[in-house]
């Protein structure tokens, strides 16, 4: 008989609880939630707690945190005709939560697809050469295209980055034969340059020594002095072959 009178007050009680629960949600900082009424939009809640009509409203939790996603290898062709496998990150957020949810089925998945056919798509302008040496340019050019094109879904693409350009294996031995050569002729420019001017100053120095004889004899002198400062079992010392005919002249005279 006792149990009998409490039933109804338990039962109401447990009416109440789930009551409560549909109607009492809390959203973290970086959450929205989208309210449907009957099914029709009505507004944007949140963050912190909210309450619901139960059996009447409906939300749909929204996050407002940047998402990293990847864009899986795509198989492309260059604009000359160089077939390469890029594969890419792109960082991007909601900003406008209704358009997220009334706009687009998926967001995520809408965003991942558009990703993949406007890298196919930029990629194909490049050349080989410019693609791997203006990376920052067609970075930029990407993330200004899928976010032009994602902005009527509400989501913002704050930064699109190539990870990586697989080029095929002839390609590769191309690219190293000719980075080969190229550090050849710099070389040979080097070493040319190097001579030139070495001439260059000889052509001076001798110019000098021809108008001052005196440097001539100096730079003998010198040539000596480094050539005793040395430790050596014999030194073959040069002597002027002007001073040997001033001798054999003197002798003469005599």
């Amino acid at each position: 008989m006792g149990f009998g009178l409490y039933f109804p007050a338990v039962f109401l009680i447990i009416i109440a609880a789930s009551l409560l629960f549909m109607c009492v949600k809390i959203l973290q900082e970086y959450e929205r939630a989208v309210i449907f009424r009957l099914g029709r939009y009505t507004s944007v809640r949140g963050p912190g707690l909210i309450l619901l009509l139960p059996y009447i409203e409906r939300m749909v939790r929204v996050n407002l945190r940047t998402q990293v996603m990847d864009v899986p290898p795509q198989d492309i062709i260059t604009r000359d005709n160089v077939s390469v496998k890029v594969n890419a990150v792109v960082y991007f957020r909601v900003v406008a939560p209704e358009k997220a949810i009334l706009s687009v089925e998926d967001a995520y998945y809408a965003t991942s697809q558009l990703s993949q056919t406007t890298l196919r798509s930029i990629i194909g302008q490049f050349q080989l050469d410019d693609l791997l040496a203006n990376r920052d340019k067609i970075n930029m050019e990407l993330q200004n295209v899928i976010d032009k094109q994602t902005d009527p879904w509400g989501v913002k693409v704050s930064s699109v980055e190539l990870k990586h350009i697989d080029l095929p294996t002839e390609m590769q031995r191309a690219m190293a034969r000719q980075a080969e050569a190229e550090r050849d002729r710099r070389a040979k420019v080097i070493n040319a340059d190097g001579e030139f001017e070495a001439a260059a100053k000889l052509s001076e120095a001798s110019a000098i020594m021809q108008n001052n004889p005196i440097t001539l004899q100096l730079r003998y002198l010198q040539t000596l002095a480094d050539i005793s400062s040395k430790n050596n079992a014999m030194t073959v010392v040069p002597f002027p072959v002007d001073l040997i005919h001033n001798a054999i002249k003197a002798l003469k005279d005599q």
